[in-house]
């Protein structure tokens, strides 16, 4: 088929109702569980998908005993549905927010760096002044982060941003810089060592973030520019409740945005070490899908990040 006739053939058949079906199946990888969460009869769906793939003279799905899985060719219909659903959801926001309702939904991915300070007062500021708007925060690393931003599952990825070059389709913000200091539990047997060197941490036990974030890839540099090894035996992790149980509950130390430090600190949880990582201080901002519009609620929040980044400039000149 050309691609004129897919053009056609997509434009005649397809309705909004067939795009949200498709990406619920792929979700759910089950055509029955896709069904009842749209409140549709499952031979209703079956048939549904079945006329879209005679349609377009093609297979959308697999199926099998343990349920379907998109093709090749179901894959690129289903990221141009949700990129299409993405846009519609967008432009209910806008027209809502021009009624002076003030509402919408914002997905927003978060890094570590952007958890523990930027981001709850950001949200805190917005709430204040837009109760009704619905934020929905993913947790995770910068690559499936990214990801979720291109495929218009998420508005706004804020955190750590990469020295790297800008990937393609993707422009970030940097709203200030951030160095990396090491963390351990008050009271821990480091934190009354005088003259501590790096050298002096080989031999402890290390919570660090995971090999593909921008963040472990700058300690790893910081601890080869000291002459030492990542420490081999680290506890890999983006949790944040699991991290700090860890660190908590025993002698682990870890490497960490001053700010998450510092916000445990000001709790009581942990204690800044009394050595410094050679690391340059790092950026911290936002990464923005670059051929997409925020939604007014998305770029309110964008304004009140931007407020709590120039507090926190203030607070600490050397960010």
């Amino acid at each position: 088929m050309t691609p004129d006739k897919f053009e056609r053939s997509l434009v005649a058949r397809l309705k909004f109702k067939h795009l949200k079906l498709l990406v619920t199946v792929n979700e759910q990888r089950n055509i029955f569980k896709a069904a009842q969460l749209l409140n549709m009869a499952q031979p209703a769906a079956t048939k549904t998908i079945r006329d879209l793939e005679n349609a377009l003279e093609i297979e959308l799905f697999d199926r099998s005993s343990r349920g379907v899985t998109p093709t090749l060719y179901g894959d690129i219909v289903i990221k141009h549905a949700k990129l299409i659903l993405s846009q519609v959801k967008h432009a209910s926001e806008e027209l809502a927010s021009l009624q002076g309702g003030l509402v919408g939904r914002i997905t927003v991915g978060t890094l570590l760096a952007a958890s523990a300070t930027l981001l709850p007062l950001a949200i805190a500021r917005m709430k204040a002044e837009r109760p009704n708007v619905s934020i929905h925060l993913v947790e995770g690393t910068n690559d499936i982060l990214l990801g979720g931003l291109r495929m218009g599952d998420i508005d706004i990825v804020v955190g750590r941003l990469p020295r790297t070059p800008q990937e393609e389709g993707v422009t970030s913000e940097v709203l200030y810089h951030e160095p990396i200091v090491i963390a351990a539990r008050v009271g821990h047997p480091l934190s009354k060592k005088k003259n501590l060197k790096i050298e002096d941490l080989m031999e402890q036990e290390w919570v660090l973030p995971p090999q593909e974030t921008n963040l472990r890839r700058e300690i790893d540099e910081a601890f080869h520019r000291a002459g030492q090894d990542t420490p081999a035996s680290a506890v890999e992790s983006v949790s944040i409740l699991a991290n700090r149980t860890l660190l908590m509950e025993t002698d682990m130390i870890s490497a960490m945005p001053y700010q998450v430090m510092r916000a445990y600190e000001q709790a009581g949880l942990m204690t800044q070490l009394p050595v410094k990582l050679d690391t340059p201080t790092g950026p911290i901002g936002v990464t923005l899908k670059t051929d997409r519009e925020l939604s007014p609620a998305a770029d309110y929040l964008l304004d009140q990040m931007r407020i709590v980044a120039e507090d926190i400039k203030k607070e600490h000149p050397d960010a």
